[in-house]
């Protein structure tokens, strides 16, 4: 059962091609907990599970978390993926889509693999399409309180949905403390990554990022393009700007309707094959 490991400023994906595991219509949530644990599996933030034949797109993929649950759509995982398919001459240097439940996209391999853009699609700040509980409207400036402190949080979806609080100072620490209670606040049916905010000038933005089903990360592409929308549409920052994150820096481009385009590194990990032993042992 051979994966290939890959990262993207530290958020790190292990693809699983299917051709590689007869009988396996997708792996079960107790085996992608089995394969992603730090301690007991190979180690991961996720599974991209591909390529699969696709309706709309060259390429199909399905992203999984390390908890077990899908992700609609990953800007790392895409990242990876695209470099995957380039490093085993599936895909060359010209631009190729990729279809996931969270939409289409069109990505292109730079510098030999060692630099992806991605056409993320675009963002939308409508609560019936992120979603966000409650009346039809964009979800700007609205508050809520966790553990006893107020915030002010935007959302937006841009094939999975996030939570972006801006602040004047952020941290790790922050992060962690209340992102798990946000991520499964009621105001958000399918839960929601969570982004705090620090704009540090009109073209550079930092961000703390706990993501959904996975808990804090060091970085990701989804949570970049949303955050830096957010930011664009408050008018806090230009449309061409920089998403600092404790793993690295993304680069960001926000069309006039909001279309992103992602551009950003991964990095070539390892090849190894997972032992049927793995799956003996509950975690």
């Amino acid at each position: 059962m051979r994966f290939f490991k890959y990262h993207a400023l530290g958020n790190d994906y292990l693809v699983m091609n299917p051709a590689d595991y007869p009988g396996w219509e997708q792996p079960t949530p107790e085996q992608i907990r089995a394969i992603c644990h730090r301690n007991f599996g190979a180690g991961s933030d996720g599974i991209l599970w591909g390529p699969l034949r696709a309706s709309q797109a060259r390429f199909g993929l399905r992203i999984f978390n390390p908890d077990g649950s899908e992700a609609e759509k990953s800007g790392n995982g895409l990242r990876i993926f695209s470099r995957y398919l380039y490093d085993q001459k599936l895909a060359g240097d010209q631009p190729f889509t990729i279809e996931t439940p969270g939409g289409v996209v069109e990505s292109r391999v730079l510098q030999h693999g060692q630099l992806i853009t991605v056409e993320m699609g675009r963002v939308t700040f409508q609560s019936d399409r992120i979603p966000v509980a409650g009346p039809v409207r964009e979800v700007l400036g609205e508050k809520f309180t966790i553990q006893g402190r107020e915030f002010t949080f935007n959302a937006a979806g841009i094939g999975n949905p996030h939570c972006v609080i801006v602040l004047p100072e952020i941290s790790a620490a922050l992060a962690k403390q209340y992102g798990p209670d946000i991520e499964v606040h009621k105001n958000f049916p399918n839960r929601i990554n969570v982004q705090f905010l620090r704009v540090l000038d009109r073209q550079n933005v930092r961000i703390e990022i706990w993501e959904r089903g996975a808990g804090y990360t060091l970085a990701s592409g989804s949570s970049s393009s949303a955050s830096a929308a957010v930011a664009h549409k408050l008018g806090l920052v230009d449309a061409k700007l920089t998403v600092h994150m404790p793993g690295g820096r993304i680069g960001i481009e926000i069309a006039p309707d909001f279309a992103i385009r992602m551009t950003g590194p991964t990095t070539r990990v390892a090849e190894g094959r997972l032992d049927v032993e793995l799956f003996s042992i509950t975690v």
